[in-house]
């Protein structure tokens, strides 16, 4: 009786206007304890009401644009686009933008307080925009890093993501299938009916609706992340069936498998340069306090199973999954490197370029979306991660940043990483509707 008294209490805050003033918890953990390969995991604070507290959506002043660190430089590299979600460079240096937002959900979806709640947040975090369901291609012929041309390269999707180029193929993963398009290098768009590789898991509810992509290293199998359809099961395990998982795609027999589990919201996933190792960012679940749990990145074990929903970081149970399954939980693998609890790391990329100098060399750059349920708030920026012989190797450091702005409101939201043909790294800001560029100090 408590907590529906509390979540209808919940209900009047948001009609009233005053939802993300009323938080529950605060951290009591520095943020920096957050990060690394064994971060500070204290003990979990759920409350009736769980802390809201996303940055309301604003836009970036004429003029302003994102803090760039000591030595970097940063430079609009296309304005004015729709949800800009994710980032593809080709491989002769024209750049993909996925624009894109969540479906709409189905008819046989029926009114819930929790989902109503959750929408309001999400249109407040700028997150609620109607889907474009399209690809643009960006070039930038004369190399000055701002892209001058632009063209529609794909329409008609379905909340497209990640994207993925392999032997004159284009793999793009739509929220519920990954589709294939024939691509001549130079093409500024694609018409031909695209060929279905398989189908993913989504459905109405489809809680966790982005997907992304990667070609395997010798271009025979496609790596797909799946998110959860749920904070932590609770509308049901049977909803969650190939879900907070990595699938793999055999290209030649299209046989689809779990590849690795338990990973509640996979987002980017990488090669690791130096040891061809499969990484990816996880988002971990919400409403156990503002220091729990950590988003992380780790490698890829095929067959292993990454804790979700039963338990965190290893063996921490998470006592409000029932029925629990302590065989599961005994093999849970403990991520590589936590990222900070409810920063939304979604975007991850490797740097193979030399561009920046030795010490940004193989080290990973992450965007970090921006967190809803922590108080103060974590994110809303792009950080970079050091790696030597393959494993992070120190903490990380920002490198993009002042997304939120001095009215306290996101004036963008990274999203999406990737390194463009010159070596500089691109940024998606979905809330900003643009394609950052960040580059030294010094380039030209």
């Amino acid at each position: 009786m408590k907590k529906v008294i509390a979540v209808v209490l919940v209900v009047m805050l948001v009609g009233g206007g005053w939802i993300f003033m009323f938080e529950r918890d605060s951290a009591t953990v520095p943020i920096e304890q957050g990060h690394g390969p064994s971060p500070t995991l204290p003990a979990p604070n759920p409350t009736l009401i769980p802390t809201l507290n996303a940055a309301e959506a604003s836009s970036w002043p004429d003029g302003v644009m994102p803090k760039a660190a000591d030595g970097l430089k940063v430079e609009a590299y296309a304005k004015g686009l729709d949800h800009p979600r994710w980032i593809h460079v080709l491989p002769n240096g024209d750049v993909l933008v996925a624009e894109s937002n969540r479906p709409p959900k189905g008819d046989d979806v029926g009114f819930s307080i929790r989902g109503w709640v959750e929408r309001a947040l999400m249109r407040r975090a700028g997150a609620e925009v109607k889907s474009a369901n399209g690809i643009t291609l960006l070039r930038d012929a004369d190399h000055d890093g701002t892209a001058e041309m632009r063209a529609t390269f794909l329409k008609g999707l379905d909340s497209p993501f990640g994207m993925a180029f392999s032997k004159g193929t284009l793999y793009v993963a739509n929220t519920d299938t990954i589709m294939a398009f024939p691509y001549e290098e130079g093409q500024t768009a694609i018409t031909a009916p695209g060929e279905k590789i398989a189908d993913l898991p989504a459905g109405p509810i489809n809680v966790h609706w982005t997907r992304d992509i990667v070609a395997g290293l010798d271009g025979a199998k496609l790596y797909a992340t799946v998110g959860s359809n749920s904070n932590v099961g609770e509308n049901g395990m049977d909803l969650e069936k190939n879900r907070a998982s990595i699938i793999e795609i055999d290209l030649a027999t299209k046989a689809v498998r779990v590849f690795a589990s338990g990973l509640r919201n996979p987002n980017g996933l990488a090669w690791e340069p130096r040891t061809n190792a499969l990484w990816v960012a996880v988002n971990e679940r919400d409403e156990i306090g503002s220091d729990l749990v950590p988003d992380y990145m780790t490698s890829v074990k095929e067959g292993g199973f990454y804790g979700w929903p039963y338990s965190y970081f290893g063996q921490h149970v998470d006592s409000r999954v029932k029925p629990q399954n302590p065989d599961l939980v005994a093999r849970a693998i403990v991520p590589d490197y936590a990222l900070g609890p409810h920063t939304a790391s979604l975007g991850l990329t490797f740097n193979t370029s030399n561009l920046f100098g030795p010490e940004y060399v193989g080290g990973a750059f992450v965007g970090q979306h921006g967190s809803w349920n922590r108080k103060p708030r974590s994110g809303y920026k792009v950080i970079f991660v050091p790696f030597s012989d393959g494993k992070p190797s120190g903490p990380p450091r920002d490198v993009l940043t002042e997304f939120i702005g001095p009215n306290d409101k996101a004036r963008g939201r990274p999203v999406g990483v990737a390194i463009d043909i010159k070596g500089a790294l691109l940024v998606a800001d979905d809330v900003g509707n643009t394609i950052w560029r960040v580059s030294p100090a010094s380039a030209q």
